[in-house]
């Protein structure tokens, strides 16, 4: 008997047990009927799509609950530039606004920052040791302003010669 009819024998029935261990493993894990794990509703396999990934939208977290609280609209930004309590400490970057009777302020953290948001009537940023600028909208138009470190720099209405409000809509800092 030549060994090259038995070999492929032994593969052919290695093959047939794989491909019974593979379907019995998936009505088990599937939870078909008869499987071990059973479930509420049908189980779909995904055999033509990818797995899903984690996608990240950078919407800044419990947006919702800050508008509601303090009238921010806080967009999206990378977590580097945070709301934060103005008595919570220095090296904060702080912003005064017409329609807010106190201070708005954000802590910079990381080598780099952005966050975008939305705050009306904003006139004057006071920097920390961070390199910052700013957009601002006002009407279609928009403006961009550098922040001097450490220090208060006019801007929006305070920096424009007609004195018109100024939207804040996005901060950048890097060391």
């Amino acid at each position: 008997m030549s060994t090259k009819p038995q070999r492929k024998r032994l593969a052919l029935r290695a093959l047939g047990a794989a491909a019974a261990g593979a379907l019995a493993w998936i009505a088990v894990t599937a939870g078909f009927p008869g499987g071990a794990s059973q479930q509420s509703g049908p189980a779909e396999l995904v055999a033509e799509g990818a797995p899903g990934y984690a996608v990240e939208d950078f919407a800044y977290p419990l947006a919702d609950k800050i508008l509601a609280e303090k009238k921010i609209v806080l967009k999206r930004g990378d977590g580097h530039i945070t709301l934060a309590d103005c008595a919570g400490g220095t090296g904060l970057l702080e912003i005064m606004a017409r329609d807010k009777a106190d201070r708005i302020c954000f802590k910079v953290v990381g080598n780099s920052g952005w966050l975008t948001l939305e705050i009306p009537a904003v006139y004057a940023i006071k920097g920390n040791d961070y390199t910052t600028a700013v957009d601002m909208t006002v009407g279609t138009e928009e403006k961009s302003f550098d922040i001097t470190k450490n220090s208060w720099t006019p801007v929006g209405e305070a920096a424009d010669p007609e004195g018109r409000d100024h939207m804040l809509v996005e901060i950048r800092s890097a060391k």
